[in-house]
Parts: C-alpha cells; sequence; structure tokens
C-alpha cells in the first residue's frame, strides 16, 4: 500500500501481514488526504485503518508541535476505548518518534497538562475532559491537521453530540475528517453531513449485524433463577473469560459477588469505579486471574 517503511516494520513485529477488508479499502484513501465515512463494528480492525495512513501522512510532513497544540485529534467515548486506540498509535508507530498522548476523566489533570504543554503529533480523548483543558486553555485546536471521530453511535448513546460540535468549532476548516460509526441513525447521519466533505464510504458490515465470531442462543428463565443458573453455566470448564452484561452499576455489583460466593472469580467494571479500580479489573481479566467481567 506504500506505507512508510517504519510503520511495516512496525506491522511485521506485530504479526500483521494481510490487511482486514476495511483496512484495504481505507487505507489508500486516507493516505490521499480524503474524508472517509467508515461503517464498522469494533472487531473489523478499523484502529488500524485510520491509524496507519495518519501516521503515514505525519511523517509524510513532519512539523514539531507547538506547545499545547496537536496535529492530530481523535476523539473517543470512553476511557478504555481511548487507552487501546493510543496503545495502537504507540505500537504502529513506535519507530518514527511521534508524541501521543490520551486524556479521559476520573484521574488527576496534572499529568495531562504536562503532555499538552510539549506540544502533541496524536491526542486521543475522551469529550468531556477534552473540553475541561480547552476551556481551561491547556489545549489549542487551532493547528490540529486531522479528526478522527469514533464510535459516533456510543457518543450519541452517551449524550456526547452537542461537546462533539462544541470541540468540532474549535479546529480550522480546513482539515481531514475521518467518521466511524457501527451504525446509521439519523442524528449520526446528519453530524457526518456537517462534517464530512465529498467522503469515501466505507462499509464492510451490514448495519447492524452480529461479529460473526460469535455464536448465540437464548435461555428463557425466570427472573428470580437467573443468578442461580448463571453460577450453575460456570461449572463448565469451557467457560474461561467471559463478560456478563447486567442493566444497572448495581446489578453488575451484585451479580459479581453473587458469583465470587459461589466460588467464580469474577470482578465488576462501570462508571461508578474510580479509574485505578476500574484498569486494576481489566488487567485481571485480561490475565487470566478472573474468569468473569460484569459490566
Amino acid at each position: 500500500m506504500g506505507l512508510n517503511p517504519a510503520l511495516l516494520q512496525a506491522l511485521k513485529a506485530s504479526g500483521y501481514t494481510t490487511p482486514t477488508p476495511i483496512q484495504a479499502q481505507a487505507i489508500p484513501d486516507v493516505m490521499a488526504g480524503k474524508d472517509l465515512l467508515g461503517i464498522a463494528q469494533t472487531g473489523t480492525g478499523k484502529t488500524a485503518a485510520f491509524a496507519l495512513p495518519i501516521l503515514h501522512r505525519l511523517a509524510a510532513n513532519r512539523v514539531a508541535p507547538k506547545p499545547r497544540t496537536t496535529r492530530c485529534l481523535v476523539l473517543s467515548p470512553t476511557r478504555e476505548l481511548a487507552t487501546q486506540i493510543g496503545d495502537s498509535f504507540k505500537t504502529y508507530g513506535q519507530h518514527l518518534g511521534f508524541r501521543v498522548a490520551v486524556i479521559f476523566g476520573g484521574v488527576k489533570y496534572g499529568g495531562q497538562e504536562r503532555a499538552l504543554q510539549q506540544g502533541l503529533d496524536i491526542l486521543v480523548a475522551a469529550p468531556g475532559r477534552l473540553l475541561d483543558h480547552i476551556q481551561q486553555k491547556t489545549l489549542d485546536l487551532s493547528t490540529c491537521e486531522i479528526f478522527v471521530l469514533d464510535e459516533a453511535d456510543q457518543m450519541l448513546d452517551l449524550g456526547f453530540i452537542k461537546p462533539i460540535r462544541q470541540i468540532v468549532s474549535r479546529i480550522p476548516a480546513k482539515r481531514q475528517n475521518l467518521f466511524f460509526s457501527a451504525t446509521m441513525p439519523t442524528e449520526i447521519g446528519k453530524l457526518a453531513g456537517e462534517l464530512l466533505k465529498d467522503p469515501v464510504k466505507v462499509q464492510v458490515t451490514p448495519q447492524a449485524t452480529t461479529v460473526e465470531r460469535i455464536s448465540q442462543s437464548v435461555v428463557w428463565v425466570e427472573q428470580g433463577k437467573k443468578r442461580a443458573l448463571l453460577t450453575e453455566m460456570f461449572s463448565d470448564p469451557e467457560y474461561t473469560r467471559c463478560l456478563v452484561f447486567t442493566k444497572t452499576k448495581h446489578g453488575a455489583d451484585k451479580v459479581a459477588a453473587y458469583l465470587e460466593a459461589g466460588g467464580v472469580e469474577a470482578g465488576a467494571i462501570h462508571g461508578n469505579k474510580s479509574q485505578p479500580q476500574r484498569e486494576r479489573t481489566l488487567a485481571a481479566f485480561k490475565a487470566g486471574k478472573l474468569r468473569v467481567l460484569v459490566a
């Protein structure tokens, strides 16, 4: 695809050889500086579909970022996703020497302000904390060249559309825009229309289909027997790392405690937990110390 050799070196070291469909379709157009509308779910390889060509473009036109500015801004709906995207940029760009920072709420401002003060090539951020930094004048977006909005439909669900518009109003009109969403509700279509200029459209899965690698089944059970059934299911050793979703934060804590009492290693993760608690639970789940993550 003509990617920078330093990127290819990092990809080879990470074991990536063949692009996914969205990467094959999106990378050449993003490298060419075009706006992009990507209809794609998580798990399709879309982070690399924008991270690789962005790193390529920034490397082809190196400019030292001024203090409190960033050349590229990626907006992400959650802290965990922002961290993952930031890690991807750092991994793929490890031989390019770019400054990458990740910013979200729930942690102190000091480290974030120091990172911004240096000037950044790539900033990955959740909208709420980003607006705080703009209002406190610790970040200036007037020289931003590339804007990425990831998981736009999730942004809508979380009530971030107004903050996104406020953020976009601070970025120069002359910029490259990349817009990703798994679905296209009316409000998201309207936002895409406002942001994108003659975009290339890439759609890799039909709208709102479940990722094909997942097999699905429905179990009908009375409300009062759900937790007992859940514990019983974990007597099967095949269930090694499982995600359990609940309706409420309180419910997540109760289900995790119930499973623990039944001898199943479980942890809960939700917005009422502090960032260090969330990170510890996620790390334990990744390391296999927890069989169940309740969210």
